[in-house]
């Protein structure tokens, strides 16, 4: 077996920056200012190819639209709530809504959420932890 490595990203446009807090970053047009996830070659919003800048995207947002999900892989624990969020400042990403209790009377569309990054549940196969991210409540 390899020897583990260092805390991972779960996903590449989430960042762990050695002298500060994890973050999520985007792509800004720098014609129209429009924000995507991650990295893009064009936007979708005017059709600028490249001259995209990489953003910090906020920890803050709105849920956008959620559904509950009641069924899954096995070893998922159900019922949670998958959610997109609307981040202040643009950007929209898509994640679980935790530390809520996942039912329609207590997720509405429009709640104020925060991104919060925690381990992964699971190591992969060469025994590497890595970071996630959620969202939930902001309270």
């Amino acid at each position: 077996m390899a020897e583990a490595q260092a805390l991972l990203p779960v996903v590449d446009y989430l960042k762990i920056p050695d002298d500060g807090d994890p973050y999520l970053e985007g792509a800004k047009c720098g014609n129209c200012g429009a924000i995507y996830l991650g990295s893009r070659r064009a936007c979708s919003k005017c059709g600028t190819v490249g001259g995209f800048s990489s953003e910090k995207l906020s920890n803050k947002g709105e849920l956008y639209v959620f559904s509950i999900v009641h069924r899954s892989f096995p070893g998922i624990e159900v019922p949670y709530v998958s959610a997109v969020v609307d981040l202040e400042g643009g950007g929209t990403v898509k994640g679980n809504l935790i530390n809520v209790e996942p039912t329609p009377e207590t997720v509405k569309p429009g709640m104020p959420i925060e991104v919060i990054y925690k381990t992964a549940p699971r190591k992969d196969a060469e025994g590497n932890e890595y970071l996630t991210y959620y969202f939930q409540p902001r309270g």
